[in-house]
């Protein structure tokens, strides 16, 4: 993975996600969905091992610097079953985490993440792998930017559940 990829991925995901910011009309209302708490969680738990499993591949090094991370490496690197196990449920934590929002955003997910696990496993040619995992990115980038409403801002709930409140004292 160059650096020039790096860079270039980085800063269309910042552009994306700052958009948000810049443009009034987002999230779009009329599509936007709100996440729980949970959902939030789920979503940045598998967000989370989904970038442990590609730093593990692409930037050994400052895995390795991580306690565990040595273990985090032979595990995935070598690309068997465990490693396919790692991706599929850190992808599914992030469908998890998004199944409230849009469903032709959701399969949008779904499919650039499987277009990922599938590359990545199929011995086919490294650049292809490479695409999967910059469109899967900017999908969730453009997922959070355009559709996802945080939790601190419709107080943790989905409409239509019961809302988390604490018990009276």
């Amino acid at each position: 993975m160059s650096d020039r990829y790096v860079v270039t991925l980085s800063i269309v995901v910042v552009l994306v996600l700052t958009g948000r910011y810049a443009l009034s009309f987002l999230p779009l209302t009329r599509w936007a969905r709100p996440v729980t708490i949970t959902e939030a969680v789920l979503f940045g738990l598998g967000v989370a091992g989904l970038g442990l499993h590609c730093g593990a591949m692409f930037f050994p090094a400052p895995v390795r610097a991580f306690p565990g991370g040595h273990l985090v490496i032979r595990t995935v690197d070598p690309l068997g079953t465990v490693s396919i196990l790692w991706f599929a449920v850190a992808a599914v934590l992030v469908l998890v985490g998004l199944r409230h929002q849009n469903v032709v955003a959701l399969a949008i997910t779904g499919l650039s993440l499987a277009a990922v696990g599938y590359t990545m496993y199929d011995g086919g040619r490294l650049h292809v792998h490479l695409t999967a995992i910059f469109v899967a990115v900017v999908v969730l980038a453009a997922v959070l930017s355009l559709l996802v409403i945080p939790p601190w801002r419709h107080g943790g709930t989905v409409p239509g559940s019961r809302p988390q409140s604490l018990p009276a004292v």
